[in-house]
């Protein structure tokens, strides 16, 4: 067996990012840009009007009691024909205004007699609520910076300045494969020494966190079926995910199968619980994880090891897990000289540490927001100790 420290020190040194791709801009959301963006254009792309009322040129205005409204201008619209001497024009939110005139005033300033406009704006100033051509960016100008996550924003902001597609490090393709026999599917009748199979559920929805879907596959606790599975499962997949058979029993055939298919172990087995017999390889860039079966063990490994390495995939530094110290809110002792991670609540002053740790409860994981890590030397934690809190909710 390895450390936790050093089976994460593995993973970090072997996961490289994805090949960047070209994907169009609506479905680049939480992805990383390969490279950086410029603008083409220039935003706005004219001079253009933050309100609706009148435009007209503030020389023309000086000294004098009222101006003519002559023409109007919407959003999307524009007038052919230059604005005469003493003229304003009505104008609405969004519109370009007319070439020669450089001041808008909002409509709730003037009064309106006819056609003749009388502003009734002692602070309005030349350039008032004109928003100048290339105010937002200039055409040629650094939009986005390699390396940014494209949040809702920052994709508004790339279409706002005409980008369709952008290069980015791609989702990774992910396959998930169950094993065993003793599983049934929720809804069917459950027979005699079965259980409902609850992994893939909770592992597609920790991926969908992170805005991934998984390829499903399962595979009884046979050798030829299971590579079978498995040869399907390293075909077009980046990371490829297996639950169940990592350990040492009889039926545990995913280790010695997968070195069958080809794939180089990097390490199986870590000083840590739950999740002691944790398998991972790769072959090629493909990544492969061998997840224990019982369920809270699937989750805590798929969360300290199966999450940071979808991170470095897609080469961004932000992940679903934020990390923290907190203090505990009551006394704690291990059963062993192992680390620990248990299913826990916190809040922003303290850690509580659940009851029903078994690896094959959720239970608590189901009202757990965090996972307390308890290193492998200290047995003993007395109430008000600090502690490593792994936030996942």
């Amino acid at each position: 067996m390895i450390s936790v420290g050093e089976a994460k020190n593995i993973l970090a040194k072997v996961c490289k990012p994805l090949t960047p791709a070209s994907i169009p801009l609506q479905k680049a959301m939480g992805l990383v840009l390969a490279q950086n963006v410029f603008a083409a254009v220039d935003v706005p792309a004219f001079n253009q009007s933050s309100m609706d009322g009148y435009a007209f040129l503030f020389e023309d205005w000086r000294g004098t009691e009222t101006l003519m409204i002559e023409g109007v201008v919407q959003a999307g619209s524009h007038l052919e024909s230059p604005v005469q001497a003493k003229q304003a024009v009505r104008i609405f939110t969004g519109a370009a205004v007319p070439k020669n005139l450089d001041t808008v005033v909002m409509q709730e300033k003037v009064l309106v007699q006819g056609n003749q406009l009388i502003i009734k704006d002692d602070l309005l100033k030349q350039g008032g609520n004109v928003r100048l051509k290339g105010s937002e960016i200039e055409v040629g100008d650094l939009a986005l910076e390699k390396g940014t996550k494209l949040s809702p924003a920052a994709i508004g902001f790339l279409a706002g300045i005409g980008i369709k597609e952008v290069l980015v490090y791609p989702k990774p393709r992910v396959k998930l494969i169950i094993t065993g026999n003793e599983l049934a599917q929720p809804g069917e009748p459950l027979g005699y020494g079965q259980v409902y199979e609850s992994n893939s559920f909770a592992v597609s929805a920790a991926l969908q966190q992170m805005g991934i879907d998984a390829v499903i596959s399962f595979a009884k606790d046979n050798m030829e079926e299971l590579k079978v599975v498995l040869e399907d499962g390293l075909k077009d997949s980046d990371i490829l995910l297996i639950t169940g058979g990592v350990s040492v029993g009889d039926y545990d055939f995913v280790a010695n199968t997968l070195a069958d298919c080809g794939v180089e172990k990097l390490f199986h087995r870590i000083k840590q619980r739950p999740g002691k017999p944790l398998f991972a390889g790769r072959k090629g860039n493909q990544m492969v994880f061998g997840l224990p079966g019982n369920p809270s063990s699937v989750l805590t490994c798929f969360y300290e090891y199966v999450v940071p390495s979808l991170s470095q995939l897609m080469n961004t530094t932000t992940s679903i897990i934020q990390y923290k110290s907190l203090p505990l809110a009551h006394s704690f002792a291990k059963a062993n000289k192992l680390t620990n991670f248990l299913k826990a609540h916190c809040t922003d002053e303290k850690v509580t540490i659940l009851n029903a740790q078994e690896s094959y409860r959720l239970s608590s994981f189901a009202t757990a927001n965090c996972l307390v890590c308890l290193g492998e030397d200290e047995i003993n934690y007395n109430e008000g100790d600090m502690v490593e809190v792994h936030l996942i909710n």
